[in-house]
């Protein structure tokens, strides 16, 4: 891959990329992106399971695209493909809340999550099919809103809806938003401090919401 694209991801992501090969590579970014949401774990390393993953491999493909000859990563596979990773955990996680009702949440613990749930259930009292959408643009809110979808008994279709327009346009969105801002030379250069920023926002989230938890506990 091209040096240039080494600076403006993780070494993480970019070890994953070498090591697994495209496909591999392809169903990494998937999972992490559905257990984000499905398995509740976004809730506490938001920086691997969210954004600045998803950009990450908009930048990745548009390094492998840069490389004549070596391992492609097709941007409209894996934007596709984060889009309904993103619907699925979403499913799941407003499947389990309206299965298990109020203890789904309630057994999670630490101050800062336990605020996180108090605001996204208010988000969610107040804007409703909607929160659903926007919540995929909010780190703290999209591992919960679902949840709290399911436990309101939110109707399964309009969920379903909610669910689709929010995951594809956030999934497909934020991907391609970094494969074009690699591989359009106009922007080539803000590109890295677009995709350092991304990181480093979803890092500090990432850490003090582990800080706030661990201080809690």
């Amino acid at each position: 891959m091209q040096p240039v694209i080494h600076l403006a991801i993780s070494e993480q992501i970019i070890g994953w990329y070498d090591q697994l090969g495209p496909w591999l590579f392809y169903g990494a970014v998937w999972a992490l992106v559905f257990a984000g949401t499905g398995l509740f774990i976004g809730a506490f390393i938001p920086f691997i399971t969210g954004d600045s993953l998803v950009f990450a491999a908009g930048l990745v493909a548009a390094g492998a695209a840069g490389t004549p000859g070596g391992p492609q990563v097709n941007i409209w596979v894996m934007a596709v493909g984060v889009g309904i990773a993103a619907w699925l955990g979403d499913q799941v996680g407003y499947t389990l809340g309206r299965h298990y009702g109020r203890p789904y949440l309630d057994k999670r613990k630490g101050e800062w999550l336990r605020g996180a749930i108090a605001r996204s259930e208010k988000f969610y009292a107040a804007w409703g099919w909607w929160a659903v959408v926007i919540a995929r643009f909010m780190p703290w809110a999209r591992v919960i809103v679902p949840a709290i979808a399911g436990i309101a008994r939110m109707n399964y279709y309009k969920f379903f809806s909610a669910n689709a327009v929010g995951a594809i346009a956030w999934g497909t969105g934020l991907t391609t938003a970094g494969y074009f801002a690699a591989s359009i030379p106009a922007v080539k250069n803000a590109s890295y401090g677009i995709a350092i920023f991304f990181i480093l926002a979803s890092l500090i989230a990432g850490l003090r919401t582990w800080l706030k938890n661990r201080k809690a506990a």
